[in-house]
């Protein structure tokens, strides 16, 4: 693949699966030196580490165990992958929790814990990553927010209230420093295939009685018109976009990769 990203920098949070894991894989190929964070299987991580490493060309990529629901520990992540680096060109956002449960009922700890690991990591790691963006006058920040930072369904009042804050702090961003090589934007994708969310599907299926493709078209993807999943690569394309050197006007936008979901 072209090597469009060659010289850069990427840290990307929630690195080690999923979302993050598929844009940090895209990144390496194109290019990139990336670091990884994020949970998960001690194993897993190996695994992620050296399947990243591999594209870059080394034996694994770099880590930060970082827990994002620390301001400090945000700030030490971004400190020690401009060490590892030399930089940090990109920044990505993606980290993120969910927790569902009617507002009367949600647990105060499982809202201060998304709010913090979904909205304010996101705030830390560009605060401190932007003044060294500014010093080499390049950089490119993408947050992943959700379809549901555009529109809202029942029972998600954190993560809902949370992506919509990311949206507001991306165009924000973008605003401060759009006289700069520096843009700011996000993605708004709506059900990703990735375990986790492919892991919902049998309980569902159970719970209604129903095969697992029914349960997957009517409950868990009933708001997306496509009946689709959105892939991995898919998001991940859009990433490596905004990273690119083709997107310096693209700023302070909310990009939407939900299969029609916000377009109703």
């Amino acid at each position: 693949m072209d090597r469009v990203l060659e010289g850069r920098t990427a840290l990307i949070t929630g690195s080690t699966s999923g979302i993050g894991l598929g844009i940090a894989l895209l990144y390496a190929q194109a290019g990139a030196r990336v670091m990884l964070n994020g949970l998960g299987k001690p194993e897993d991580i190996a695994a992620a580490r050296a399947q990243v490493g591999a594209a870059m060309g080394v034996a694994e990529a770099p880590y930060s165990p970082a827990d994002l629901s620390s301001p400090a520990a945000v700030r030490q992540m971004v400190k020690e992958a401009e060490a590892a680096l030399g930089s940090v060109d990109i920044l990505v956002n993606n980290a993120g929790i969910q927790f569902v449960a009617p507002i009367d009922e949600f647990p105060e700890d499982k809202w201060d814990l998304i709010i913090a690991i979904n909205l304010s990591s996101n705030y830390h790691a560009i605060k401190a990553a932007l003044p060294g963006m500014k010093a080499r006058n390049f950089g490119r920040i993408i947050n992943v927010a959700s379809a549901h930072g555009l529109i809202a369904s029942p029972y998600k009042s954190a993560y809902v209230t949370a992506k919509h804050g990311v949206i507001g702090l991306t165009k924000t961003v973008a605003l401060e420093v759009a006289q700069t090589n520096i843009t700011s934007n996000a993605i708004c994708p709506g059900f990703v295939r990735t375990p986790l969310a492919e892991a919902q599907i049998p309980p569902l299926a159970k719970k209604h009685g129903v095969s697992e493709e029914v349960a997957l078209k009517d409950f868990l993807l009933e708001h997306q018109p496509s009946k689709k999943w959105v892939e991995v690569a898919e998001v991940a394309q859009m990433a490596l976009f905004l990273a690119g050197p083709n997107s310096g006007a693209m700023n302070g936008s909310a990009y939407s990769i939900d299969g029609g979901w916000t377009a109703a």
